[in-house]
């Protein structure tokens, strides 16, 4: 089994970042909040950036569509036992 790593301080592969972005992840930051990569040393980050490229992103769409407040809702995802809230972290009450 060949598995390109893509951050190797959480073992997530190329793969899966694939499959986060086919979800909906459209960011880096929208990937760290599902997977944690690029969370601790940061050198991965720029490669998720490569591998999200510039394509179409249906949480932008629907940003331009008007239904701004259905996505920021759904960007509060919890991260054991913090929560990601647009890029800040905080503790979960």
């Amino acid at each position: 089994m060949n598995r390109v790593y893509v951050c190797s301080c959480f073992g997530i592969t190329e793969k899966q970042v694939k499959e986060h972005a086919e979800a909906g992840a459209c960011t880096p930051r929208q990937i760290a909040s599902v997977s944690k990569a690029g969370t601790d040393c940061g050198s991965c980050v720029r490669r998720i950036q490569g591998i999200l490229g510039r394509g179409a992103c249906p949480r932008r769409e629907l940003l331009e569509q008007g239904d701004g407040a259905a996505v920021l809702s759904e960007d509060m995802t919890p991260v054991g036992t913090e929560t990601v809230s647009r890029g800040r972290l905080r503790e979960a009450a």
